[in-house]
């Protein structure tokens, strides 16, 4: 039993994320208690604190939870496009912060963040489970060790079946998420950084487009005078279509969807979006290290697959496999790593990131995901967005 009383926390933003991840995970510890909720769907809200031990106040705006519920610390799990301004809005009343990745959509709004968490002196942290994954943890100790000598070269090739979904809500649109190299993305470029020890990223280019999930490229015959879509749950041919995902309004209900009209399964082929299904991004650094990341949404595998090139030995990471191949320059004896499986969400990162958080909190920890590696990670992203946008190399100059 902890002897210090429990922080209280709010959380920004009832969806998925913010309720049944980050909200739960507080809520089992002993020296945290959620004790309120905001979002502009007030039926989310009702609902989401249904889920919850004890009784959490609703709200449908930040700032009135902020007046009302006496907070120590905000959990910032809105749309993306909203980061910067919830973050600025929750360390204006003097509250922590902990905020899911990415830290914001542009580098702008990064900088934005960092300013006033240095006017009003809160913990404030980027939410990157990843980096709290037992494997890529004992990678990062390799690396560190020397184990595979200087490292020259890195790639990330992830393969995410659940991608196709960005497709069906509010991540397909760039102006909501930033694009996927920023909303997705943000997480490997931030893996790239941290295991490469934080070298300046200096340019970056990127190639990128929907290639499969566009209307000419239905997985199924379509019939004369019979519409396709416009969601799953409304579209005739969901009996025969290989994709089709109804919407899941658990634990919402469907009084939620009629708040605000927001839907999670628009036709994934058919509907309006301008990010991407597959691409290929390049980063290079200022020491000389060359990186590249794939992303690919058409796919029955879901893996984060890393090669890792050094120059005594290559490191070749499977995250769903828990695995690390080693393979020495001069020989041939290969040597694999076997991690043991840990339990919560995102391969039990998700609890280790809460747990981090709080002791940072708490005074016990230094903040090891800070703003400004938030800021670099987006950046990158924001800049293979503009490089496939534009056709070209983006110095990060132009951005930091």
């Amino acid at each position: 039993m902890t002897s210090e009383a429990p922080l209280r926390v709010g959380i920004c933003g009832t969806g998925s994320r913010g309720v049944m991840s980050f909200a739960m995970l507080f809520d089992k510890r002993e020296d945290c208690a959620v004790v309120a909720l905001c979002d502009p769907n007030h039926v989310r809200t009702r609902e989401s604190a249904k889920q919850l031990p004890g009784e959490q106040a609703c709200y449908t705006s930040l700032q009135a939870m902020l007046d009302d519920a006496s907070l120590d610390i905000v959990v910032i799990t809105s749309p993306d496009y909203l980061h910067a301004e919830h973050a600025k809005t929750a360390l204006g009343a003097g509250v922590h912060i902990l905020i899911d990745k990415p830290l914001a959509t542009t580098a702008k709004g990064c900088k934005e963040i960092i300013a006033a968490a240095e006017r009003h002196d809160k913990v404030a942290m980027v939410g990157f489970n990843l980096r709290h994954a037992a494997t890529l943890r004992r990678l990062k100790e390799m690396i560190d060790a020397g184990e595979l000598g200087r490292v020259f070269m890195i790639e990330n090739r992830e393969f995410y079946h659940g991608g196709k979904t960005y497709m069906a809500r509010w991540n397909r649109k760039y102006e909501w998420s930033g694009g996927l190299w920023v909303h997705k993305g943000s997480h490997d470029f931030d893996v790239f950084n941290w295991l490469l020890g934080f070298p300046a990223p200096r340019r970056v280019t990127a190639m990128a487009g929907v290639s499969v999930l566009t209307p000419d490229h239905l997985p199924f015959e379509k019939v004369d005078g019979k519409p396709v879509g416009p969601s799953c749950s409304a579209c005739a041919y969901a009996d025969i279509c290989p994709d089709y995902l109804p919407f899941n309004d658990a634990p919402w209900g469907q009084d939620a969807k009629e708040v605000d009209q927001y839907t999670k399964d628009l036709c994934i082929y058919l509907s309006d979006k301008d990010t991407h299904d597959n691409g290929v991004a390049i980063v290079e650094y200022d020491n000389g290290v060359r990186a590249s990341h794939l992303e690919c949404f058409v796919t029955g595998q879901s893996d984060r697959l890393y090669t890792v090139m050094g120059e005594k030995a290559q490191a070749e990471v499977s995250l769903t496999e828990r695995t690390i191949r080693v393979r020495p320059r001069w020989s041939g004896d290969i040597v694999t790593h076997t991690l043991p499986e840990d339990s919560g969400g995102h391969g039990g990162s998700d609890p280790q990131l809460v747990d981090t958080f709080v002791n940072v909190v708490r005074g016990n920890a230094a903040v090891p995901s800070t703003l400004e590696h938030g800021l670099m990670s987006t950046a990158i992203g924001e800049a293979a967005e503009i490089a496939r946008r534009e056709s070209r190399v983006v110095n990060l100059n132009e951005l930091i």
